[in-house]
């Protein structure tokens, strides 16, 4: 009955899927190499502009560490037309709203707004392209905002501590050995040299990728892209970054301390990059091992064992090979070792006698609805039109997404297990729940 409901769920989301195709997408490149993906969606009447920025702290090296994290702090402080703060009081006043992240790989600016403030859009966003102010005063002002957010950021979250931990680990020679804010002494230490010279390497339009989707005709978005980012001149393309991490031969552990009331884990594994042929296979490893109270870590270690209050696992798209990530807060009482261990029972029961048939459709079918779903918004729609594009490529693998996800066997899910789960492959953080004295 589980089965079937699924399965009547499931076919509720493609036809809204099927509403979309790959060649909906429309695309064109400016002569200074800013490239355009624009879907046309009557059913809302806003728009969205999402700005893929092709750098995040993977690009920088010892000396200017969080470089990328602080200009999405930059980038809202004032340009040659818009000064301090109207950025924000402009959107506000046309009834837009937006944000920004930085990642390991890249950095991303969203913008929402009604369709009519389109033109504003495109101006308020040229400016700052074209000439972002890099203020000493202002560069000192954000200077302690970074500063306050990275301290606040380890003293209130001891998942933060320990990832970083992990990561500077596992990764010996690739720099996603630092993290995305960067550190403390490179923070206290950027000159404006060095925002200027980053900034006109990165933050060109020859390296950036935007998406616009929502009530727009694609001439309009045209017309506007010619009008107001065109006129930017390209920059050098930015040098590839071309460290490799060497293959791990043997574990690595790491051990930190904090006053928690339990004991965190996190276990990193190797992986490959999003373009791997693996990547669907560990996307389906990482729910079968995590998703929902039914899953293999969850089942076992939470609801019969009670040897975790908390745990779960991460794989993400990467430009590069990455971590597989399982991580778990012990239960009361509960000791690292023993829910470590326990961690590693799981795994090689799959290693070694591979997962269900029921198992693999319940996922597959998870999948494909988290998928659908986020398809549903303008927003899920240029997310992962920007992410495909980017990560995998070209925009339209995102329309090959359901096949490759239907794809994977159990076979597939017990290789990758094997290939990637290895003792030798692993970084081993953990976080003990006293101080000593």
């Amino acid at each position: 009955m589980k089965r079937l409901l699924s399965i009547l769920l499931l076919g509720c989301w493609i036809p809204l899927f099927a509403q979309t195709k790959a060649d909906d997408v429309k695309t064109f490149t400016l002569n200074n190499g800013m490239k355009f993906l624009v879907l046309e969606d009557s059913s809302i009447p806003n728009a969205n502009m999402y700005l893929f920025y092709k750098v995040g702290s993977r690009n920088e090296y010892p000396g200017i560490t969080g470089l990328s994290h602080f200009f999405e702090h930059m980038m809202f402080n004032g340009s040659k037309k818009f000064g301090p703060k109207l950025f924000d009081q402009t959107m506000e006043f046309n009834g837009g709203a937006n944000n920004a992240y930085t990642t390991q790989n890249l950095t991303v600016y969203t913008d929402w707004f009604p369709v009519s403030a389109m033109e504003t859009i495109f101006d308020l966003e040229s400016d700052r392209i074209s000439s972002l102010s890099i203020d000493p005063k202002m560069i000192e002002s954000e200077r302690g905002v970074v500063l306050s957010e990275r301290s606040t950021a380890l003293e209130n979250s001891p998942w933060n501590m320990l990832n970083d931990a992990v990561y500077a680990t596992a990764f010996q020679e690739h720099s996603y050995h630092w993290t995305v804010v960067g550190y403390e002494t490179d923070i206290k230490n950027w000159t404006k040299e060095d925002l200027e010279k980053y900034f006109k390497t990165y933050y060109a339009p020859n390296n950036c990728v935007v998406v616009v989707s929502g009530n727009v005709k694609v001439a309009e978005v045209k017309r506007l892209a010619e009008k107001y980012m065109a006129p930017i001149p390209a920059s050098d393309p930015p040098k590839p970054v071309h460290l490799v991490e060497p293959p791990q031969t043997g574990e690595r552990r790491v051990y930190t301390q904090k006053e928690v009331p339990s004991p965190h884990l996190m276990i990193g594994y190797h992986t490959p990059e999003a373009k791997s042929k693996d990547f669907y296979p560990l996307s389906i490893l990482s729910s079968v091992l995590s998703s929902g109270n039914s899953s293999r870590l969850h089942s076992e270690l939470v609801d019969k064992k009670q040897l975790a209050s908390m745990i779960g696992t991460d794989f993400s798209e990467s430009f590069d090979p990455n971590l597989f990530m399982i991580y778990a807060l012990a239960a009361k009482d509960v000791k690292e070792s023993d829910i470590e261990s326990a961690v590693y029972a799981e795994i090689e029961k799959i290693k070694k006698d591979g997962i269900t048939g029921q198992e693999l459709q319940k996922i597959k079918n998870q999948k494909l609805m988290e998928f659908y779903a986020q398809l549903e918004t303008i927003n899920g729609k240029s997310n992962n039109i920007g992410t495909y594009e980017l990560f995998f490529g070209d925009y339209r693998k995102m329309f090959d997404a359901p096949a490759e996800f239907s794809k994977v066997s159990i076979e597939d899910v017990k290789r990758v297990a094997n290939e990637y789960f290895k003792k030798s492959n692993r970084t081993v953080g953990i976080l003990k729940a006293n101080v000593e004295e």
